[in-house]
């Protein structure tokens, strides 16, 4: 570990200090609410210390924030908190990676663009276990099978779970790689043009749309992946997550958020609308050779 506060214990703090300032609340009448030194508010707002749920109600109470606001702030600190069944995953999560499992499983918007690959979120088993086959990170057989297995239950929390609203973006260049072989593709596509009708009642609300290439220059051109994810409907509460080897990297100042998720609406007036986008899956699935 770091001496950095998590992602979510700033986005809290951040969330805190903004609440006790809207109501004109200086550090001192914090402290009075939980009975408290200033110190303590200063270390929960800048994230440098958690904060107990009923403490944390406690304050967003006399702040005035309305339940549902509170509630999904009591679930960004907590939810997953409990159970923490991605501490058996620890060899296979980087310490960006559990924070980002931990953000997913709590966010109730989720906007994903990726050039390359088919997310996390949206994979087969097959198709994860291809991916993980490929990746010189992974030291043998058995976190192989344990990167494979977190995605799923990273997949039944998500969207089976938790139900959150999913819209994915993905460039042409990720259908079009053929990972795994034409077998394991072609399932992997008739996922996708299945999720894409939102006719699987196992999964959340789920959108997904291609941006092809004859679309050409476009908002995200210099990235390979990224993610926003919101958190109820609190104003400027947001993270974007961007991909990379070992993890990615968390943005978590609104100035980032806001520009990432214009971006991401570009991005998505710019790709073919979800039914075109199924009936391209659906197409691409069928031209590819069988055995």
């Amino acid at each position: 570990m770091t001496g950095q506060p998590s992602v979510r214990r700033r986005l809290l703090g951040a969330a805190l200090r903004k609440y006790r300032e809207n109501v004109g609340y200086g550090i001192e009448e914090a402290a009075r609410v939980l009975d408290c030194d200033r110190s303590k508010i200063s270390r929960i707002e800048t994230g440098q210390r958690g904060i107990t749920a009923q403490r944390l109600r406690e304050l967003l109470t006399e702040y005035g924030v309305p339940a549902p606001e509170q509630e999904a702030l009591v679930a960004l600190a907590y939810y997953g908190h409990e159970d923490g069944w991605w501490r058996s995953y620890r060899d296979v999560l980087s310490e960006a990676g559990a924070d980002l499992v931990l953000l997913e499983a709590s966010a109730t918007e989720i906007l994903s663009f990726h050039a390359q690959v088919i997310p996390d979120l949206l994979q087969t088993e097959d198709y994860a276990r291809a991916l993980a086959d490929a990746d010189p990170g992974y030291a043998d057989e058995q976190e192989r099978a344990l990167a494979v297995k977190a995605k799923l239950i990273r997949q039944a929390i998500v969207l089976g779970e938790r139900r959150a609203h999913l819209e994915v973006v993905l460039a042409e260049g990720a259908v079009r790689q053929l990972v795994g072989g034409p077998e394991v593709m072609r399932r992997q596509l008739r996922r996708l043009a299945n999720l894409g009708t939102r006719d699987g009642v196992s999964v959340g609300d789920v959108t997904v749309q291609v941006l092809p290439f004859a679309a050409g220059a476009h908002s995200a051109a210099g990235a390979a992946a990224m993610t926003v994810l919101r958190f109820g409907d609190i104003p400027g509460l947001g993270i974007v997550h961007l991909g990379g080897l070992h993890g990615g990297a968390s943005l978590d100042s609104p100035a980032d958020v806001s520009r990432h998720a214009r971006a991401f609406a570009l991005l998505r007036d710019t790709a073919l609308p979800p039914q075109d986008s199924v009936q391209l899956l659906r197409e691409m699935a069928r031209a590819l050779p069988r055995r």
